[in-house]
């Protein structure tokens, strides 16, 4: 469970690529010339006739990891997921999902943790951009042991997969061995009044909310949602019977993201009133990570101020 010590979810990547390779004779990394950035010139030195420097060409990555998966290789490409996702969309869509190839995305330096390299390098899309796309696993793991695991179940996993992480130190949440399940959220905490559903980095901030709302007598229930698609619908029925609401909370923009997806499953399912907390259709700009997110809300504090305002709806 959540601990202070912190390690960047890049190198949970790392590990897990380099676990899948032992695993899977086939895995190929694809990199954008940020091997030093992403930290996959490890697996060029482990496994150097399975590594292939494209240079800064996403579009290139994607169509040449469609050919390799073609061939019968698992090809991992992987650069910042704004250009990973949003400047290879076509690609992305064309040729990997359209033939359901079994592709793996890595989708670095994920929302605002790219924070002084400024609102262009800074995905805050990309989430919507992936789960709209037919046939694609998107997940978004919490913590360095998460992303490790997230790498390891894409091997066992259909089609092509979105794997998002950060870029800076985080919380260990989870321990290095709980794996990671497609279609599958994890319930964190257990409670009658109210539902958090944190993914990324924000799931630590919905464990250190839950502690505060305890302490003003708000009982709320924490789900780690890091599966984005397929959405656990099973676990937010078995979470949701009795709550006065929802409160989503992610580092993305609040149009399409996982709070989306949330609502659109629970306006189908059962009809609650819900804080979609992430960033509110704007652009994020330069600055440290702790900053960004403050400037969009994204705090334990904000968490704790949606869940007390359903939890105790003004009269």
């Amino acid at each position: 469970m959540l601990n202070t010590n912190l390690r960047p979810s890049r190198e949970g990547y790392i590990e897990g690529l380099l676990e899948a390779a032992e695993i899977d004779s086939r895995v190929v990394v694809i990199d954008g010339d940020v091997g030093r950035s992403l930290g996959t010139q490890v697996f060029r030195g482990r496994f150097p006739g399975r590594y292939f420097n494209l240079g800064i060409a996403e579009q290139n990555m994607a169509c040449h990891a469609a050919g390799l998966s073609l061939e019968g290789f698992v090809p991992f490409y992987a650069t910042y997921a704004v250009f990973a996702v949003g400047r290879a969309l076509d690609q992305i869509r064309t040729s990997i999902c359209n033939m359901g190839l079994s592709v793996r995305i890595g989708g670095a330096h994920g929302g605002s943790s790219v924070g002084p390299d400024g609102g262009t390098h800074q995905a805050l899309e990309d989430i919507a951009q992936t789960r709209s796309l037919p046939g694609m696993t998107v997940l978004v793991p919490a913590d360095f042991a998460q992303t490790r695991q997230a790498v390891l179940a894409s091997l066992n996993t259909a089609g092509p997969v979105y794997i998002r992480f950060g870029r800076n130190p985080v919380p260990q949440v989870y321990d290095i061995e709980k794996p990671v399940i497609c279609g599958r959220g994890n319930l964190l905490r257990e409670g009658g009044d109210i539902v958090i559903v944190a993914c990324g980095v924000m799931v630590a901030h919905a464990l250190e909310a839950r502690k505060i709302l305890h302490e003003k007598g708000v009982e709320a229930a924490v789900i780690d949602m890091v599966s984005v698609k397929p959405l656990d619908g099973r676990l937010l029925m078995e979470t949701t019977g009795s709550v006065a609401g929802i409160v989503t909370v992610e580092d993305h923009q609040v149009s399409g993201g996982m709070g989306g997806a949330v609502a659109e499953f629970m306006a189908v399912n059962r009809p609650l009133p819900m804080r979609i907390l992430g960033v509110q259709n704007r652009f994020g700009e330069s600055g440290t990570p702790g900053e960004l997110m403050g400037l969009h809300g994204l705090s334990t504090g904000g968490i704790v101020s949606a869940a007390i305002d359903l939890a105790r709806p003004r009269k």
